[in-house]
């Protein structure tokens, strides 16, 4: 009789224990769901983009234990005319310019400061696309003409059965994705949700069946591709993101200080849009592009990656902007010009011709308005052509 007692007193103690589990994890799971519903909201948006490793599952990305790479302080430029006005209008959070290397402009803004860890957005696929041009290197992924699903066999019978990593590096798989950030129901809200839930981001990737037309023929701003372009990363590799990006690209840069990624419930990175850093080290990923993957001495992107990577390749219509793989140029774009570009105001901006580099975080609910983007960049190619 005591022995079934006391087996009754533990089977009951393991459930108290798995219902406060339960209980804990609800709450949790609610906080992140209304961090979701709230991240864009007016009174929130600008601490909300400086913290967002304290409302989402996220992992640090450390700097390691050697010296910061240096930013030497050029002489201060003067910001032409209207650029005050600009940077207010934009609801801006950080801006630094960089000509040369050296450090000609640094400031912060709506109360915010040089060592907030300000999130990337889609500035981040660009991050991946150095990666991928490592991988390559290192021969993990034999080809950009392989499938996906060579890497990937998830994503066997989905919608990227008979894609490319070309074709996703260049969002141009052909996949039928809903990225319209203001419609509760679409694609990108719904992966939000998944997201906050701590659920997996690879099965909602692997959940997706719809294509708009053949792979490699049209491009299509995707950004559920960048995600697919991480799984054959991770499948080529047998290595999560952060430890590679990590070691291959972030350390060797030198930067200020850790980083981090936003992850999903099984702390898979959130590669699309989840990275975290300061404004100066995304400057400092910029001036190592703009070197042409050099930096600190090494070389830490193939130069000729760098090249391909940066320059038109995507099937974009004609009269727009143009794609290379995770690369933004202007439709009008002047010899080596490029950026990094994320939602709400996110750019890194390259002028190689004028060894320019411009980052900017921003928390800009008007980012989507006609003309915006076109502004910005005439704004940065102003901004250059003063330096």
């Amino acid at each position: 009789m005591r022995t079934i007692l006391r087996w009754l007193l533990r089977g009951l103690l393991v459930l108290a224990v798995l219902g406060a589990a339960t209980a804990v994890w609800q709450r949790e799971a609610l906080a992140r769901l209304m961090a979701v519903n709230s991240l864009f909201a007016e009174d929130r948006i600008v601490g909300n983009f400086s913290q967002m490793g304290t409302l989402f599952f996220s992992t640090p990305l450390p700097r390691g234990e050697g010296p910061v790479s240096p930013l030497p302080q050029g002489a201060p430029m003067t910001l032409p005319e209207g650029a005050e006005a600009w940077i207010a209008e934009r609801d801006m959070t950080a801006l630094v310019i960089l000509k040369d290397g050296e450090l000609r402009y640094e400031d912060y803004f709506l109360g915010t400061g040089m060592e907030d860890l300000r999130i990337s957005w889609s500035v981040a696929k660009s991050y991946l696309s150095v990666l991928l041009g490592i991988v390559l290197e290192d021969g993990d992924i034999a080809s950009l003409d392989d499938p996906v699903t060579r890497y990937a066999p998830s994503l066997s019978g989905t919608a990227y059965d008979g894609a490319t990593v070309r074709n996703v590096a260049q969002m141009a798989s052909g996949v039928a994705f809903d990225e319209d950030y203001f419609d509760f129901w679409s694609d990108i809200n719904r992966m939000g949700r998944v997201l906050a839930l701590g659920g997996s981001m690879d099965g909602f990737a692997e959940g997706i069946d719809a294509t708009f037309t053949a792979p490699g023929t049209q491009w299509q701003y995707v950004s559920i591709d960048t995600h697919v372009l991480g799984m054959v990363i991770r499948g080529a590799t047998g290595r999560s993101i952060p430890e590679l990006l990590t070691e291959r690209v972030l350390q060797p840069l030198g930067p200020e200080a850790d980083a981090e990624y936003v992850t999903d419930g099984l702390g898979v990175a959130f590669v699309l849009g989840g990275l975290n850093m300061r404004t100066r080290d995304y400057a400092r990923f910029g001036q190592m592009v703009l070197d042409g993957g050099r930096a600190n001495g090494r070389q830490i992107v193939p130069e000729a990656w760098i090249a391909e990577s940066t320059a038109a390749s995507a099937p974009t219509a004609e009269g727009r902007e143009s794609y290379g793989y995770q690369w933004w140029l202007p439709a009008d774009a002047r010899p080596g010009e490029v950026f990094a570009r994320g939602v709400y105001g996110q750019y890194i901006y390259l002028d190689r011709e004028r060894g320019v580099v411009i980052a900017v975080n921003g928390a800009d609910l008007d980012f989507r308005d006609p003309g915006v983007h076109a502004t910005n960049l005439a704004m940065f190619r102003r901004i250059a052509e003063a330096l």
